[in-house]
């Protein structure tokens, strides 16, 4: 199911991304941060991947709205990582548009499973 699934490709990769990006930080001497965007980070797409199987059409909306604040809380930590020169321009960029598409992607999805329940 995930070979089709757009939100879940997504998802995966940007935690595939942000494993990497973890340990990048972690180079640089920077923990509490570092953990919490990792955390913050990687349950996006584990949550994606519970809302395959929800048990009902509410379980689905309640899990896909859990990742959307978590994909906030992401977008949070990057940008404080950002202004602490542990990820440069370039990076912080790149991992933040993947961040928003997310949030585009999920507002997108929960708004059209809310008008067909």
């Amino acid at each position: 199911m995930m070979k089709d699934n757009a939100i879940a490709i997504k998802t995966h990769a940007f935690a595939r991304r942000m494993v990497k990006a973890h340990q990048y930080i972690l180079k640089k001497k920077e923990y509490n941060m570092s953990n919490q965007v990792f955390r913050s980070g990687t349950a996006i797409g584990a949550l994606v991947r519970e809302a395959e199987f929800a048990q009902s059409k509410a379980d689905f909306i309640n899990k896909l709205s859990i990742a959307l604040k978590e994909a906030n809380e992401t977008r949070y930590w990057l940008d404080l990582l950002h202004y602490g020169n542990y990820l440069e321009d370039a990076l912080f960029e790149s991992l933040d548009k993947d961040a928003k598409e997310i949030i585009s992607l999920l507002v997108a999805i929960i708004k059209k499973a809310k008008e067909n329940q």
